[in-house]
């Protein structure tokens, strides 16, 4: 699986970018990522209707957006983009605006980008690599520090890691496994980071064999809700679900761990 530095040219990275409002912020993710010939005008204008159309939910943490659409024609490959803006804009997002960070996404399925938003996700969750990326002085600076000691390694060893707890959880001897459902608007790129960020706990409790994370769509969760003990998503994505048979609880910042592990308390009462 493709890491962070390999989904994302240079040329597709803007620094201190000027952005009158969001719908200008994810306009520019867009139209890097069709310079660099990853998706066509089309996608850019699909990425803006997902928020007009879902809210604000792809503000998945304090000052970031992960800008994105469904697979669709307008992609021609799987890539990213990066935006630092010069000043933040308001999405709208009750906790997690102003914005200064869009990263824009384009996937032509669910397979190439996991490990790249599972490196992200941990990138951004660590304070000195998150800063480090807001003072990096160049395109090539940030690549830096996403594919060096940070970014690729990262990316690297969550693929590794997702790929030996898929592969090691037949050791249950039988035992009865749960799932939880991660929930976006479209099931391939908010809902991914936070599946990230709650298998990170998983492992730290050391229950990776007893509870799967399972990331989907508002579609698709309504007819798996009955296989799942709950469902993690943001605020707006639960408003849409509306009564779901199973608790349904509200994460603000995706790639707080200390949330998701209060979340995940509350959920098995522990």
């Amino acid at each position: 699986m493709a890491t962070v530095s390999e989904l994302l040219p240079s040329d597709a990275v803007s620094l201190e970018a000027p952005a009158a409002d969001w719908r200008e912020a994810v306009r520019l993710a867009g139209e890097l990522m069709t310079r660099t010939g990853t998706s066509t005008g089309d996608y850019t204008a699909e990425m803006i209707r997902n928020v007009e159309e879902n809210g604000p939910y792809i503000v998945i943490a304090p000052g970031f957006a992960l800008a994105h659409a469904r697979p669709s024609p307008a992609v021609l490959r799987t890539g990213m983009s990066w935006v630092r803006l010069a000043e933040p804009v308001e999405f709208g997002h009750e906790s997690n605006d102003p914005v200064g960070l869009v990263v824009g996404l384009a996937a032509e399925d669910q397979g190439a980008h996991q490990a790249a938003l599972a490196g992200l996700a941990q990138l951004l969750a660590d304070p000195e690599t998150e800063q480090a990326l807001k003072d990096a002085p160049s395109p090539d600076a940030l690549l830096a520090v996403l594919g060096g000691g940070h970014g690729g390694g990262n990316a690297e060893r969550a693929d590794a890691g997702t790929a030996a707890r898929d592969g090691g959880g037949g050791g249950g001897g039988g035992a009865t496994v749960h799932k939880i459902l991660t929930v976006c608007g479209n099931g391939l790129g908010t809902s991914l980071f936070l599946k990230n960020t709650l298998e990170q706990v998983l492992q730290r409790w050391g229950w990776t064999a007893h509870v799967t994370v399972e990331a989907t769509d508002t579609v698709s969760a309504k007819g798996k809700a009955s296989e799942a003990v709950a469902v993690f998503t943001s605020r707006e994505i639960a408003a849409a679900l509306a009564d779901m048979g199973v608790p349904v609880r509200v994460i603000e910042d995706f790639t707080s761990t200390a949330e998701v592990d209060g979340a995940l308390r509350d959920t098995y009462d522990v």
